[in-house]
């Protein structure tokens, strides 16, 4: 990569969301809780190094902490959209507190092995697992819109400054004192992220439409990021990163052990390195995504881990396997900003936990299931081989962007607001449904290959936004007269669908208007699929208290 002049990174940019109290409290305090994360993990790696000689029960350690986001990240994500987010963090990080103080009580008792290790790590990693998409999404709350970039470049440096310091001090701590000192430290620096949280008095913005279900939630955030290339395209990528790169972060224990013949403080070193060049990463982000795009900046990226990878592999000298982890460790962090940021300013604000769930759900299920696997080629082959598999496999990573090319990063695509609500002389309830829409457009012949290809991203969006069954006709007698038609699964569901568009998308959504001729405007009909609730027996007088009742709540929860 060519060298790049720190006096071009804009200070003020960077340190903007520090003028925000909200922020700069829950920063400050989250960077001592990243602090005690790092040094429980040094004393977990190191204290089964201890116990058991298998690379594999090692390896197993990072798949611990990991493999929860992999798998309750979803869940998690739709526990952020629908509550309270600070609630949420706040049970979360009382879950890792009890994790950390379990393995503490343990350890001092000697009654800790390495199957009630990985357990304990599990379950700290389980609140980790719940609390990041909670704390990810709730940066947009704390800071104004146009500092959200800088305040998450600042939370990643958060992190990378505890890895900085972090290593070195839990290898001190452990080389001193054991492991059980580490556990307790952790769980002490735990305490002022709660405090922090306790004083955060957050604005909620409630919503005029109920709550979805935990289940139907899910199933919304799935369909809204299937429906996403450019979100499938950084979830895949990044998933592949965490498998080929996490080897470094899998193996590094045994890469003190046996490459540099050290102990708990040489380990620490190795993770300092790391932590540094990540920080050094993180502050020429802006920079990176300033002279690079973002295919660009992944390429070189995976280049430079695939020199530094090599270089661990044949060093058994501290100095040079340090000077490769500093590269090693900045090229790490560029790559996984530069997937955050693109996640996190494609997704409107009801699905930004979602979306951000699943990419800590891509990106650390690669690294846990990476792990797993390198764990297994060390026992095997070495952790020199292992390494250099994984050099040649990051060499060659940038060929995905052949296939899977980097899309551009945007700016947040903000949600529009609420829409005024549809004519309705039937009495409806929020379980009334299915709802089938048809809008007909009347499109000059000319305009029909347009407006078709403006109608494919059209769907995209109908989509991703609830609805299913999506489909565009022409009529063969009219060929001027098209006609979109989808569905929605209940009145409530078609309500969130048409309330959920971005800016972008009604623009889209206004595009494809555009194309309509004719002195009428674009006709739109609502139609209940299966009507029979709605069909009076007795007398012919339709009945309308019921469904005036129903827009009376939505108008007064809009208000």
């Amino acid at each position: 990569m060519t060298p790049l002049k720190p006096r071009t990174i804009s200070t003020e940019g960077i340190t903007a969301p520090f003028r925000h109290l909200t922020f700069r409290r829950i920063w400050l305090a989250s960077l001592l809780t990243n602090l005690g994360a790092l040094i429980r993990s040094v004393g977990a790696a190191w204290a089964m190094t201890q116990m058991t000689t298998s690379a594999d029960k090692v390896a197993l350690v990072q798949t611990a902490l990991l493999l929860p986001v992999m798998l309750i990240s979803m869940p998690a994500g739709a526990i952020a959209d629908m509550y309270d987010r600070r609630i949420v963090m706040l049970v979360a990080l009382s879950m890792s507190l009890a994790g950390a103080t379990a393995l503490t009580a343990l350890t001092w008792l000697g009654m800790v092995t390495p199957d009630l290790l990985l357990i304990l790590c599990f379950v700290i990693g389980s609140g980790v697992a719940l609390m990041d998409p909670a704390w990810q999404s709730s940066v947009s709350e704390q800071v104004p819109a146009e500092a959200l970039p800088a305040a998450v470049a600042l939370n990643s440096i958060s992190y990378n400054i505890a890895r900085s310091v972090g290593p070195a001090i839990g290898g001190m701590v452990v080389a001193a004192a054991g492991a059980v000192a580490s556990f307790a430290l952790n769980a002490l620096l735990y305490l002022p992220l709660l405090v922090a949280l306790f004083l955060w008095k957050r604005i909620s913005e409630p919503s005029y439409l109920p709550p979805e279900k935990l289940n139907r939630a899910i199933v919304s955030g799935i369909r809204y990021i299937a429906n996403s290339p450019s979100i499938k395209i950084v979830l895949i990528r990044s998933m592949i990163t965490g498998v080929i790169g996490g080897a470094i972060i899998a193996l590094m224990p045994l890469v003190a052990r046996d490459l540099l013949g050290g102990g708990a403080r040489i380990y620490g070193i190795t993770l300092s390195a790391f932590g540094l060049g990540a920080v050094i990463g993180a502050l020429y982000v802006p920079e990176v995504r300033k002279r690079l795009s973002g295919e660009a900046a992944i390429r070189a990226c995976a280049l430079s881990m695939s020199g530094a990878l090599l270089a661990v592999a044949l060093s058994h000298e501290l100095v040079l396997t340090s000077a490769a982890l500093v590269l090693a460790g900045a090229v790490w962090m560029i790559s996984w900003a530069l997937f955050n940021i693109g996640v996190q300013l494609s997704a409107p604000r009801w699905v930004a936990g979602r979306s951000l769930a699943a990419y800590q759900a891509a990106s650390s299920g690669g690294i846990a299931v990476g792990s797993w696997g390198w764990g297994h080629l060390t026992d095997a082959a070495g952790v020199d081989t292992a390494l250099l598999i994984s050099a040649v496999l990051m060499l060659i990573s940038p060929l995905l962007g052949l296939w899977l090319r980097m899309p551009r990063i945007n700016p947040r695509s903000e949600d529009a607001g609420a829409l005024a609500h549809p004519e309705v002389r039937l009495a409806l309830t929020h379980r009334s449904g299915p709802v089938v829409i048809e809008i007909e457009y009347r499109v000059a012949q000319e305009n029909a290959r347009a407006f078709h290809n403006v109608m494919q991203d059209v769907q995209l969006f109908r989509k991703r936004n609830g609805a299913y069954g999506w489909s565009i006709a022409r009529d063969i007698a009219d060929p001027e007269l098209w006609t979109e038609r989808y569905h929605c699964p209940t009145w409530l569901d078609y309500l969130r669908q048409r309330n959920r568009s971005t800016h972008s998308e009604r623009a889209l959504d206004r595009q494809a208007a555009s194309f309509h001729m004719g002195p009428e405007p674009v006709r739109i009909r609502r139609m209940l699929e299966r009507p029979f609730g709605s069909v009076r027996w007795k007398d012919d007088v339709p009945d309308h208290t019921a469904n005036e009742a129903l827009l009376g709540d939505y108008n007064r929860n809009r208000t």
